[in-house]
């Protein structure tokens, strides 16, 4: 959990700083492209009306430029015949400049840019045709592409410095939660193990009173009642301490990849089958199989069992009346995937978020006075899951009811993965 939050940590602050930063960089691209514009078309607005002039050296007026010298200026008659040219020092081919000519007068625009060289132009028409007016643009556009790969190059080295700055201020700014966090699994798990043995006691007398043959039927009442609430109450004890070994593995990065061999799902998933049938019939509905025959994959046999039954009881405890659990194996490319779907109250989208949750239960579904729940049974599925390096999810509609599905890396799969360090 702490590692998903430095991530999202990183990953927010550098989409907010990144955004930010391509703007700026962004805008100062954009505001120069329009200078650059709108020199170009000043320039050739005053070739048009004043002729080609080089600038005086010194002036500070803003009247002239000293980019004039690379306009030339055309006349041309109506049936196309250059009659005149006027430049400073501009050099234009002569099948360069009829092209460009070419392309302005054929444009129905007054001025724009050629599509076969880097130049610009504008036209207006005269008492003997037309005057052209040409400027070069190929410096403007490498200086334009040159501050793209200058702003290019900032930002890369802005998101990198950014990401070690955010990584190393994410691990100060959770070192509190991370703390706080530990010291809750910790107490957690002393807590469980600390209540262990008082459990023990109790159910071991409990069981005693119960064989007395002397005992008051009201008095064995109270016992019986009594050894019911502490096997609950057990049970609960059992599956904190299965959180919080998945808690210990994760937070120190260990999955028991030691423990994980091949495991025959297709068998594992028909024997728990079978092994609900009865429990189906009790609940008024049945169970209905679709296994690929043959599907191995890496796991641990008794957690995945422990997954497997965890979604039977659900689908079989929630299902309508006289419908049917469906549970489905297949392969999916490297990936084994096992469905358990059943036909029940839709859960709304908000809750199918936290079906995952600890001890979190729909608001009329899942009441423990209900089903004898403590909440606890999909969230230790989904930390023996992933601890065997697979996923789980759920889904809910209408159409086709409520779907818990399961994804474990094939065996072949994990064979051929390279081997990791510890």
């Amino acid at each position: 959990m702490l590692k998903r939050l430095r991530r999202k940590f990183i990953a927010i602050t550098m989409l907010l700083v990144g955004l930010v930063l391509a703007g700026v960089l962004g805008s100062s691209l954009f505001s120069s492209a329009l200078t650059q514009r709108g020199i170009v078309t000043q320039i050739l607005e005053r070739a048009l009306s004043d002729g080609v002039a080089a600038a005086t050296i010194g002036d500070t007026s803003g009247e002239q430029s000293a980019e004039l010298m690379l306009a030339v200026v055309v006349d041309v008659t109506p049936d196309g015949t250059i009659v005149d040219r006027t430049s400073f020092i501009a050099n234009v081919p002569e099948q360069t400049l009829v092209d460009v000519v070419r392309e302005a007068l054929q444009s129905n625009a007054d001025s724009g840019r050629s599509s076969s060289y880097a130049i610009a132009w504008m036209k207006t028409e005269t008492s003997w045709g037309w005057r052209v007016a040409l400027v070069d643009t190929y410096l403007r556009g490498a200086t334009l592409r040159a501050q793209a790969l200058s702003s290019l190059m900032i930002f890369s080295i802005s998101m990198g410095a950014l990401f070690v700055i955010s990584y190393v201020l994410s691990g100060w700014a959770l070192r509190p939660v991370q703390r706080a966090w530990e010291q809750q699994r910790r107490f957690v798990s002393d807590a469980s193990h600390e209540l262990k043995t008082p459990l023990a006691v109790i159910l071991a007398n409990t069981q005693i009173l119960e064989g007395e043959k002397d005992l008051p039927e009201g008095a064995r009442r109270w016992v019986s009642s009594t050894s019911d609430e502490a096997k609950h109450m057990k049970e609960l004890v059992d599956d904190l301490l299965t959180l919080a070994r998945a808690d210990e593995q994760e937070a120190t990065g260990q999955r028991e990849a030691s423990s994980l061999a091949s495991v025959d799902l297709t068998e594992l998933a028909s024997g728990c089958a079978l092994e609900f049938d009865a429990v189906a019939f009790e609940r008024g509905c049945s169970i209905a199989c679709d296994l690929a025959e043959g599907v191995t994959v890496a796991a641990d046999e008794e957690r995945l069992r422990r997954v497997t039954r965890t979604l039977l009881d659900n689908a079989t405890k929630y299902a309508e009346e006289g419908t049917e659990v469906r549970v489905r194996l297949l392969r999916d490319g490297r990936r084994a995937r096992l469905s358990v779907s059943n036909r029940g109250e839709v859960i709304a989208p908000e809750a199918l978020a936290h079906l995952f949750d600890r001890f979190y239960r729909t608001d009329d579904a899942r009441e423990r006075q209900a089903s004898g729940g403590f909440g606890l049974g999909l969230a230790i599925a989904k930390s023996l899951v992933e601890g065997m390096g697979g996923t789980i999810g759920a889904t809910s509609d209408e159409r086709d009811g409520t779907t818990f599905t399961v994804t474990l890396p094939l065996m072949s799969a994990r064979a051929s993965e390279p081997p990791r360090l510890p």
